[in-house]
């Protein structure tokens, strides 16, 4: 069962995605101009989507994917095209219509489907490979790591995630970040420590059978976020 600290983030997220920001994380997910700030969260988004695309499967034939926390589909998009069966979820109704008015109409051997709900929903299925790009780096450290075992709960091969980490940098950036319109920027982030990360995934119930393996760090201007790759141990 979800935190009641998790469920008061949701809350706000959904919020934010879905009334306060909508119009400028539409031309940041666009090719359309922006501010040279904003270029570099756009280019260090996609750097990491590249990153975590590149750690799945080339061929994902018959495979189950969830993108979780699919924000306007990208992701979901290209592993669609790779033949998977991709179930796309976000917090916001408004990004998930723009993610399908976005999105392609034909996948060939795949299929993309775009919902609105909670990534953690076990009403979603199972999985082969889950990924959530950026969806946890709000919540505090012990509610991402709850998270993640409810996720490897319906995981089968692999599950990719993202969390911000504590640098000293990130810390500055953050604090300038609070200048900016409270319209124009989001909720907070988390930074969790890799030793504090590494040591509360080893003691997580439900992550017994899971190890970490790949993990990449990614900073582009304002942008920095950290992947790693969870597998059955």
């Amino acid at each position: 069962m979800a935190s009641s600290t998790y469920l008061q983030r949701r809350g706000q997220l959904e919020d934010y995605f879905d009334r306060t920001a909508v119009e400028a994380w539409k031309r940041l997910t666009s090719d359309a101009p922006i501010g040279r700030i904003r270029a570099t969260v756009r280019a260090g988004r996609e750097q990491m989507r590249n990153t975590l695309l590149g750690w799945l499967p080339e061929d994902l034939h018959g495979k189950r994917l969830l993108d979780a926390g699919c924000g306007t589909g990208a992701l979901a998009v290209e592993a669609a095209r790779r033949g998977a069966h991709v179930v796309a979820v976000d917090l916001s109704p408004t990004l998930t219509t723009l993610a399908r008015e976005r999105g392609p109409r034909d996948f060939n051997a795949g299929k993309l489907e775009f919902l609105v709900g909670d990534m953690l929903d076990p009403a979603l299925g199972r999985f082969d490979h889950i990924v959530a790009m950026d969806s946890l780096i709000h919540y505090r450290a012990s509610d991402t790591v709850r998270a993640l075992a409810g996720l490897a709960a319906r995981t089968d091969a692999s599950l990719l995630f993202t969390f911000a980490p504590s640098t000293p940098l990130l810390a500055a950036m953050h604090a300038l970040g609070r200048l900016f319109p409270r319209g124009n920027r989001a909720p907070a982030i988390a930074p969790i420590g890799v030793d504090t990360l590494q040591r509360l995934l080893k003691v997580e119930a439900g992550l017994e059978a899971w190890r970490s393996a790949r993990s990449v760090r990614i900073a582009s201007g304002f942008y920095t976020s950290q992947a790693m790759e969870l597998v059955r141990a």
